[in-house]
């Protein structure tokens, strides 16, 4: 018989969970959360400044310009938003296909989901150039006479399909962490802290009454989440699938993207784990060495997914027999921007291919490191996807370059510092790890009680 892994490591006690988890929110910060939150900070201020720049003498600061008018913002949005699906799949997927080992990392997942799309909204909003008119994408009763949205444009898909995500993930995130915040309320000394806790934690007692509801309602919003997870990306590739431009009006990008998607977010939680356990080691109990090789073995498997994607859409432009769709994917890999197709290329189908060996997929430096590469190859390839196929379409005399600027960079860079400060800002105030799901799990793996005893 095959034995389960350990999910939770060394020998705790129901006591030492609760004594673990909430000591971060407990206590004054530790050097190692400073030690990432500076910088963090320092990103966020940056990004505030290069925002209010760009807002300021507007979208000429950036690289966009004709004939590449969808640039760095929209590439950055596309990421964003990949990034946030790992959270949601790892807590409602995995929860109703009862996958304990989700348990461990689920709430910072969660987590990281709702500020990844937080992050990622900023961008189109940026992009318009007038993001003080962004309220013109909702469709409500107003006096602009003929002016209404355009409910067949696939961007105003994507402010539906977006917005609901993060409120589904908002809700599903906040409801599961009622019991733990019922838990840091009780253990709270400040009366302060006492009342806030209290009110964020809306009367738990933890009866069975309480048990019912929470567990009823948490199934309806993991069944909620689920089909958002493929839907969302799904949407977001419609931007492009709907258009006639050369390489994009293609029907595998809503499977391309959800998978490269899944790919992103886990890399961005190995990323986070990694980050977590060095500067909190008393998460290495909680995430373990054994969910850590579990993600990994995803990342290779979406890994190989998208490479499938790649090669499917050579075979598609040759199939088709359109000079112009045959054209644009030689361009990618041959044209004047080879350099970030082959960087994609590289980091996301060649090198997760290390995680064939359990003794990397065990090795923290070598997945952190890998996980790093994945995201950078990720970015690329919304990048190829999105400049590739618009600095040479149909007529040659309508070709140009899109040139990257300080601001570019600028965006880029600045919107990791809002996602770490955000993120950091949470395990500080907030349970880190769902502590009323843990518990139960605590003796998976373990052999039975009467083994352990002796």
């Amino acid at each position: 018989m095959i034995k389960r892994d350990v999910l939770v490591g060394g020998n705790k006690t129901y006591k030492d969970i609760s004594d673990d988890i909430c000591s971060i929110v407990e206590t004054v910060p530790t050097k190692g959360w400073f030690m990432y939150f500076l910088p963090a900070k320092m990103g966020l201020l940056f990004y505030v400044g290069v925002i209010a720049m760009i807002i300021g003498y507007g979208m000429g600061l950036m690289g966009v310009n004709h004939p590449v008018g969808w640039g760095t913002d929209i590439v950055t949005f596309v990421f964003w938003v990949g990034i946030g699906h790992a959270g949601t799949l790892i807590s409602a997927v995995l929860f109703l296909f009862r996958q304990k080992w989700r348990t461990g990392i689920n709430r910072t997942a969660e987590a990281m989901t709702i500020f990844a799309v937080m992050t990622a909204g900023i961008f189109p909003l940026i992009h318009t150039g007038r993001p003080w008119l962004a309220y013109w994408l909702i469709p409500y009763p107003n006096q602009r006479g003929p002016l209404w949205v355009n409910f067949r444009s696939p961007l105003l898909w994507d402010v539906f399909a977006v917005s609901t995500y993060l409120t589904v993930s908002l809700v599903f995130w906040y409801i599961g962490m009622v019991p733990d915040i019922a838990t840091v309320r009780d253990r709270a000394k400040n009366k302060i802290r006492k009342l806030a806790y209290g009110v964020l934690s809306l009367g738990w007692r933890g009866t069975n009454r309480n048990w019912q509801h929470y567990e009823s309602v948490y199934i309806i919003l993991a069944g909620l989440s689920t089909p958002l997870v493929l839907s969302v990306h799904s949407i977001v590739s419609f931007d492009f699938a709907v258009s006639a431009l050369p390489g994009w009006h293609t029907t595998i990008f809503p499977p391309y993207f959800v998978a490269g998607a899944i790919f992103s977010g886990f890399a961005m939680v190995v990323t986070l784990m990694v980050l977590i356990r060095n500067a909190f080691p008393v998460m290495k109990d909680y995430v373990t060495l054994n969910h850590m090789e579990v993600m990994n073995k995803i990342i290779m498997t979406t890994g190989m997914l998208v490479g499938y994607a790649y090669a499917s859409e050579f075979f598609i432009a040759w199939y088709s027999g359109v000079e112009y769709e045959q054209y644009a994917f030689i361009n990618r890999m041959f044209g004047p921007y080879w350099w970030a197709y082959w960087i994609m290329v590289t980091c996301n189908v060649i090198i997760p291919q290390i995680f064939w060996s359990k003794k990397m997929r065990r090795n923290i430096p070598v997945m952190f490191v890998v996980s790093i590469f994945v995201n950078i190859g990720m970015w690329f390839e919304r990048f190829v996807i999105t400049v590739t196929s618009l600095h040479r379409d149909y007529l040659p005399a309508n070709w140009g370059m899109f040139n990257f600027t300080f601001y570019d960079f600028g965006v880029i860079i600045g919107s990791f510092g809002m996602f770490f400060t955000l993120f950091l800002l949470f395990i500080r105030v907030l349970p880190m790890v769902a502590m009323s799901e843990v518990k139960p799990v605590l003796d998976v793996g373990r052999g039975d009680k009467h083994e352990r005893a002796h």
